[in-house]
């Protein structure tokens, strides 16, 4: 519930302000990295102290790319990481779960 309102103000925002339009990756990102520390605070589920960092780096490279701060992202190797780390994320949390 939290990443959906968080996508909802910063798709509000990204009507004023372009590098948060409604399909922007930097604002996905942001909307996912707010629900997982929610659910960290509320749950304290490992994946999400891993998860939520992760979304949020992810994003902010992405806003300074959309932003000309830093050099267009090669999106080659930014999904693929992405990737990794939640498998391996959810695969200690499996894990230790048991």
């Amino acid at each position: 519930m939290v990443s959906l309102v968080a996508s909802g103000v910063l798709s509000l925002i990204g009507i004023y302000w372009l590098p948060f339009h409604a399909p922007s990756t930097a604002a996905c990102l942001f909307a996912m990295s707010i629900g997982c520390m929610a659910n960290w605070f509320k749950n304290r589920s490992l994946h999400c102290t891993i998860t939520g960092p992760l979304f949020l780096i992810s994003g902010i490279a992405f806003l300074l790319s959309a932003l000309r701060v830093i050099p267009r992202i090669d999106t080659l190797w930014v999904w693929p990481v992405l990737l990794i780390g939640i498998g391996i994320a959810f695969l200690l949390e499996w894990r230790n779960a048991r």
